[in-house]
């Protein structure tokens, strides 16, 4: 967590050793964890220059007879804008090939989305498993800060609420274990108890919770008890509240962000940051597990509950049993900086162990909303870490304000969200990595972000960089899901 204005490189990821496990940084001022990428060059070898007298006599040039000429070669130009016109047909050709497979032959159906594999919409949500990866089969989703549940109907083709009309928490706990959580997490159900008229889905009066929900819900356009409101985890929630508003960084108090914890490696001590999403899931960022020394779960365990690490050497914390980084994390640019580790044995939750909310679809965090970060990062660029957990408040910009030539230089992807102060002297630096950018609304905590990169540690103009975990949702429940 820093607090100053300090230059140098510097990385969110201590464990990382840059010669080694990593590639070195690009930018001199590389800061925060990776950095922004950087044209390569190459350097060609002049010709040598021959500086001994040859050997061979000179050969004279042979000139025609008059009247005869040399032979006509043909232009080569011609060769290779004829090359060219075949190469461009070949592509254009199996470009269509390409459009008929994909779009247009499933234009009546449903593609899987980590895969070219097309389904029939009765495929969808049928209880069978068809999609290389499962995918066809997660069938639910929270909406909105109320915790709105929505179920993809094939028989329309689109997400529509659930109807509260004889379900109860059997069913609330049958779906909330396929969409990832475990029945000992599951919190409560509730109606919204509004007679509502509509797109719905609803039970049947047969309907039983040990089959598959999904292949038992039917369309409606009247709902008598209104739509079904379903808490997996009761998350979000915290007994201690932080210190009065911040404007550098300082000391959190115990129990203030409970979903905080300190990733640990074996005989090296705190390396990244994470939050508890779960009793059996934290999540982190993707950078902090690349390179052998990092990816293998056995060499982690999570330190929960504690603001000190010097008291989380006294205890072994809980183990790591899977790490599942972001398959198409991209080291270069940081895209898709999410993972999750699933543990060995589940926590305990507690007045100081708690899960932090997911963001539900169709939440939108705006343009100057505050936010707060913790960590146990270094105080300044390259400098010594705290003992005890600090915590900030930040800004969140747009990505259209980050991506400015002066701030980030389009350097924001989609799968990005920009916080700080653009003002300078408030950040999140080395050791922070991983760690949570939470928001509060509706009287919620709810994960933005996890802590990713930036360009040095709290400059001006240069605010931070998180993983945004609300376009990364789906990924992130696909994994628990099929995990």
């Amino acid at each position: 967590m820093n607090v100053n204005q300090a230059y140098g490189p510097a990385y969110d990821n201590m464990g990382f050793e840059n010669e080694k496990e990593r590639p070195p940084p690009f930018a001199p001022q590389q800061g925060l964890y990776p950095s922004l990428p950087t044209p390569t060059y190459v350097a060609f070898a002049p010709k040598p220059i021959n500086t001994h007298q040859s050997t061979k006599p000179a050969t004279t040039p042979v000139t025609p007879p008059k009247g005869e000429t040399k032979e006509k070669k043909p232009c080569p130009w011609k060769r290779i804008l004829g090359g060219s016109v075949f190469v461009f047909m070949i592509l254009a050709i199996v470009a269509l090939l390409l459009w008929y497979f994909l779009d247009f032959k499933c234009a009546l159906g449903k593609s899987c989305k980590y895969s070219w594999k097309c389904l029939h919409p009765t495929q969808w949500c049928d209880g069978i498993i068809d999609c290389p990866h499962g995918e066809d089969e997660i069938c639910f989703r929270h909406h909105g800060s109320n915790f709105t549940l929505e179920s993809f109907s094939s028989h329309t083709e689109s997400w529509v609420p659930v109807c509260g009309d004889g379900w109860d928490d059997n069913f609330g706990k049958a779906v909330c274990e396929q969409m990832g959580y475990k029945r000992e997490d599951y919190a409560s159900y509730s109606k919204t108890n509004i007679l509502a008229t509509g797109k719905f889905v609803e039970l049947g009066p047969d309907s039983d919770h040990t089959l598959p929900i999904q292949t038992q819900l039917a369309p409606s356009i009247l709902c008598l008890e209104g739509s079904v409101r379903l808490r997996c985890v009761d998350c979000g929630q915290r007994s201690v509240s932080p210190n009065s508003r911040i404007v550098g960084g300082t000391e959190a108090k115990v129990g203030a962000w409970p979903w905080q914890v300190s990733l640990q490696v074996v005989r090296q001590g705190h390396v990244c940051g994470g939050s508890i999403i779960s009793k059996h899931w934290i999540l982190s960022a993707a950078h902090c597990f690349q390179g052998s020394k990092f990816s293998n779960p056995s060499r982690w365990t999570v330190h929960a509950g504690k603001i000190s690490l010097s008291e989380m050497k006294l205890y072994f914390g809980n183990p790591v049993h899977q790490i599942i980084t972001h398959e198409k994390f991209d080291s270069d640019t940081n895209d898709n900086d999410v993972a999750l580790l699933k543990l060995l044995t589940p926590l305990t939750f507690s007045e100081t162990v708690k899960p932090v909310c997911l963001p539900n679809l169709g939440m939108e965090f705006s343009d100057g909303q505050p936010a707060w970060i913790t960590g146990w990062g270094a105080l300044r660029s390259s400098g010594p870490s705290p003992d005890k957990l600090n915590q900030a408040e930040v800004t969140i910009y747009s990505r259209k304000k980050c991506n400015k030539p002066a701030i980030l230089n389009g350097a924001v992807t989609e799968s990005m969200i920009c916080a700080g102060k653009l003002s300078g002297g408030v950040d999140s630096c080395q050791g922070d990595s991983g760690g949570p950018l939470v928001v509060k609304e509706s009287n919620v905590w709810w994960l933005a972000g996890d802590t990713s990169w930036g360009i040095g540690c709290a400059l001006r103009n240069k605010p931070g960089v998180y993983g945004n975990v609300s376009y990364l949702l789906d990924w992130i429940y696909w994994k628990m899901a099929t995990n």
